[in-house]
C-alpha cells in the first residue's frame, strides 16, 4: 500500500479544517462531520483551538483512498502560526491549497503559493465555499491566474454559485473546450506533446492528456483547480479523485539507511517527549538506537514505542518504513527540526521570514519566575522560533513573536497547561545589526588586563546579506584541544545574540586569529590544578570580551524589518491617505487606478503595520483592504534604536562583559 503525505494549507477562515472533516467523513473515518464553530473537529484537539475556532498546531489524521494511505496534515491558517506551516512543508509529498470563493486570493494565500512553488511541492487548488452568498467562480479563477500562477486549469464547472444548492460538475474528455485548454496548458511544458498537437488535425487522445496532466502536476508545473463546498460536500468527490490520480505517493528505500526529519514535538501524559517524524528512507524498529540532532552536537536515544496513523487514530506498530509518518517515543533530547538517522539529506529549510516582534513575559507572581522559564523552555521545544532570550541583568525573559494573536495564545497556554498567570510588556520590533567593516582584537593569557589562562584573537568581517554567521580558523586546528576550540566557537554564537546596540549581529564572518593555552598541570604528586591549567571556562569567559572589542572597532548598523504592503481603496480617498503613510514612514509606489478603485503598493516598517491597520477603516470608509508581509531589513537612518532598557541596568554591553570578567576573576567586587 502506498502512502501520500498531504498538507492542507490556506489563509485563515478559508475552510481548511472543515475540508479536512469532509474528507474524513467521505472516506468513512468519522460518522459525523465536526464543526469549527462548535469546537468538535477531529484535528483541532487543543482546548484553545476549540475555544477560538482556529488551528494553532498542525495535526495529522489518516484515511484511505483505494490502495493509498493518505496522512493528511491540517496546518494553521493564521499568519501568527506560520512556523507550524514551515515545519510541515519539509515532509509533504503534495498539498491542497484552499481558497475561499467569497474572499478569493488573500495575503496568506500568496505567501503559501510562492513557497509551494519554490519548493516544487505538487499542489492542487480547491476553491471552497461555493455555496456561500457572494461566491464567485470565474472571477476567482482569473484572480488565481493573475496573482498566484497562470499554470492553472479549472477541472469542473459550478452551477448556481452563492446558493445552498450550488453544484460542481467535473469536466470530461467529451468537453472539447476543456480538452483544448488542457492541451494548450500541457504543451507549454512538453515539447513532444506540442509537436503531436501541431502535427495532428485530430484531437489528442484524452488518456494521453490525463497521463501528461498527472506527470506535470507531480512535477509542480501545473495546478488543477477544483471547486466545491466543504459544508455541503459539493465537488469533494472530484477533489478526492484528483488527489488519488494527480499527486505522487511518497517514495523511499525501506532497506536503505534511516533518514527522517522531526516536524512536531509534543509531550505525553507523563511528560515524555513524542516526536512526529517523516521517514524518508530506511526502517525504524522498536528498541533501535537512533542518532538525532543538528550539526555536530548530535545525540542518540533508544526508540521505546512507535505509532503510525490509521483511519483517524494512531496505532502501535513494531516498525515504520520509508515514506510514512510515525510518532516515536524514547528520544528524550529530540527537538523540532532535528534530523533522525542520516543528517545531511533531510535538513529542513527556512522558507518564511523569522519573527519580527518581541515582548517581555512577566509573571504575575514573582515567585513563579523559575517555573515560567521552565514552561517557556517547553513551549520553545515545540516552537523553536519563540526564541527565548534571557536578560541576566534585569532577570527577564523575552520571546519572539509573529503577532498579537500568538502572544494571547502563549498567555492562555501558560495559564491552562502550567498554571502560571503572566502579562506581556508592550510588543517591540526585532532589529538586526550588521558589521560596517572589519575589526580585530586579541588578549594574551595571564597578562594584564586578562585574568584568564587563555590567549584568543578574533577578527570580524562583514558578509553577504542573508548569509548568517560563519566561523573560521586562521590557526592550526591542533594548536589547542578540541574542547577549547569548541568552547570559543559556541561562545562566539552566543555573544553575537546581542551586539553594540543590543540586537543580534548577523551576516558576518568571525575568524580566530590567535590561540594559546596552558596544558593540564599539577604540582608534584597532586591532582589536576585548575590555577595552572587552561579550562573551557577560561575561553568561554574571555571570548565575549575579545569579540565585543573587535565588533566595536568594526562598528555596526542597525536594520529594521520592513513589510511589503498592498492597499486597495476607493480612488477618491488616496489623497488623504498619503500623509498618513508618510507619517508612518511608509514608502508608497506609483498608484494604479482601475475605475473607482486604487491599488497602492509599497513598503512600511513592520513596527507601524498594526497602526496602519487600526487607522485604515476610518480613512477609507471601511472599504480599504490591506495585505502585508515581511520583505527585507532596511538600515535605520539617524539614531539607531536599542533594545528597551531601564534605569536598573546602567551597564552597556561592553561594561557588563568587563564587569562579569572581573567578578569571575575576583579582581574587584561587583559594582
Amino acid at each position: 500500500m502506498h502512502t501520500l503525505n498531504l498538507g492542507i494549507l490556506a489563509h485563515v477562515d478559508a475552510g481548511k479544517t472543515s475540508l479536512t472533516e469532509r474528507l474524513l467523513h467521505t472516506a468513512g473515518v468519522i460518522d459525523e462531520i465536526g464543526s469549527v464553530d462548535d469546537g468538535s473537529t477531529r484535528t483541532d484537539s487543543l482546548a484553545l483551538e476549540r475555544q477560538r475556532g482556529i488551528t494553532i498546531k498542525s495535526a495529522v489524521v489518516s484515511f484511505a483512498i483505494d490502495d493509498i494511505t493518505v496522512n493528511l496534515i491540517d496546518t494553521p491558517g493564521h499568519p501568527d502560526f506560520i512556523a507550524e506551516v514551515e515545519r510541515v512543508l519539509n515532509v509533504l509529498d503534495g498539498a491542497v491549497l484552499v481558497i475561499s470563493a467569497v474572499e478569493g486570493v488573500q495575503a496568506q494565500t500568496r505567501v503559501l503559493m510562492r513557497t509551494l512553488q519554490r519548493l516544487r511541492i505538487p499542489t492542487l487548488i480547491f476553491v471552497n465555499k461555493v455555496d456561500r452568498g457572494g461566491a464567485q467562480d470565474e472571477s476567482v479563477l482569473r484572480s488565481i491566474s493573475e496573482k498566484l500562477t497562470p499554470a492553472v486549469l479549472a477541472m469542473g464547472s459550478v452551477y448556481g454559485p452563492g446558493g445552498r444548492d450550488a453544484r460542481c460538475t467535473p469536466y470530461t474528455g467529451a468537453d472539447a473546450r476543456f480538452t483544448d485548454r488542457l492541451t494548450e496548458l500541457l504543451a507549454d511544458h512538453d515539447d513532444a506533446l506540442l509537436a503531436a498537437y501541431v502535427e495532428n488535425a485530430a484531437p489528442l487522445p484524452y488518456s494521453r492528456l490525463r497521463e501528461a496532466l498527472s506527470t506535470q502536476t507531480g512535477q509542480a508545473l501545473v495546478h488543477p483547480v477544483f471547486f466545491g463546498s466543504a459544508i455541503t460536500g459539493a465537488g469533494v468527490d472530484a477533489l478526492i479523485s484528483g488527489v488519488r490520480e494527480l499527486l505522487p505517493a511518497g517514495e523511499g528505500d525501506a532497506d536503505g539507511p534511516v533518514s527522517g526529519t522531526v516536524f512536531k514535538v509534543e509531550r505525553g501524559p507523563a511528560g515524555e517527549k513524542i516526536a512526529y517524524v517523516r521517514i524518508f528512507s530506511g526502517t525504524v524498529r522498536t528498541r533501535d538506537r537512533l542518532p538525532f540532532g543538528r550539526g555536530e552536537g548530535r545525540d542518540s536515544g533508544k526508540v521505546t514505542a512507535i505509532s503510525v496513523f490509521d483511519r483517524g487514530s494512531d496505532v502501535r506498530e513494531a516498525a515504520v518504513g520509508a515514506g510514512r509518518i510515525a510518532k516515536l517515543r524514547g528520544l528524550g533530547g529530540i527537538r523540532v527540526g532535528d534530523a533522525v538517522g542520516v543528517s545531511d539529506t533531510t535538513a529542513p529549510g527556512h522558507w518564511f521570514a523569522p519573527p519580527t516582534l518581541e515582548s517581555v513575559v512577566v509573571p504575575c507572581a514573582p515567585a513563579s519566575r523559575g517555573e515560567l522559564h521552565f514552561a517557556l523552555a517547553q513551549l520553545a521545544e515545540q516552537d523553536p522560533l519563540i526564541n527565548l532570550r534571557q536578560d541576566d541583568i534585569r532577570k527577564e525573559v523575552s520571546v519572539s513573536l509573529y503577532g498579537e494573536v500568538q502572544k494571547e495564545v502563549i498567555q492562555a497556554t501558560l495559564a491552562d497547561e502550567f498554571g502560571i498567570d503572566v502579562t506581556f510588556r508592550e510588543t517591540t520590533t526585532i532589529c538586526l545589526e550588521r558589521p560596517n567593516g572589519s575589526g580585530a582584537a586579541y588578549e594574551v593569557g595571564d597578562q594584564d588586563p586578562n585574568p584568564f589562562l587563555a590567549t584568543i584573537g578574533l577578527r570580524i568581517d562583514p558578509a553577504p546579506i542573508g548569509s548568517g554567521i560563519e566561523y573560521r580558523l586562521e590557526v592550526e586546528l591542533g594548536s589547542m584541544p578540541f574542547s577549547l576550540m569548541r568552547a570559543v566557537e559556541q561562545t562566539v554564537g552566543e555573544t553575537l545574540q546581542q551586539g553594540i546596540h543590543g540586537w543580534q549581529v548577523t551576516d558576518c564572518v568571525v575568524t580566530m586569529t590567535h590561540s594559546g593555552y596552558w596544558p593540564r598541570q599539577s604540582h608534584s604528586h597532586a591532582v589536576f590544578d585548575k590555577s595552572m591549567s587552561s579550562t573551557a571556562g577560561d575561553f568561554r569567559n574571555l571570548t565575549p570580551l575579545v569579540l565585543m572589542s573587535a565588533l566595536k572597532e568594526a562598528g555596526t548598523t542597525v536594520y529594521e524589518p520592513m513589510h511589503r504592503f498592498r492597499l486597495e481603496l476607493p480612488a477618491d480617498l488616496l489623497g488623504p491617505l498619503l500623509p498618513v503613510l508618510a507619517h508612518l514612514r511608509a514608502v508608497p509606489g506609483t498608484p494604479a487606478v482601475q475605475g473607482a478603485t486604487c491599488v497602492l503598493e509599497g513598503e512600511i516598517p513592520a513596527a507601524r503595520v498594526h497602526e496602519l491597520q487600526q487607522q485604515l477603516p476610518a480613512l477609507t470608509r471601511g472599504e480599504g483592504v490591506l495585505e502585508s508581509g515581511f520583505d527585507r531589513y532596511r538600515a535605520v537612518v539617524g539614531t539607531p534604536p536599542g533594545r528597551p532598557r531601564t534605569d536598573r541596568d546602567p551597564l552597556n554591553r561592553k561594561e557588563y562583559l568587563l564587569h562579569t570578567v572581573r567578578r569571575i576573576a575576583g579582581r574587584e567586587d561587583a559594582r
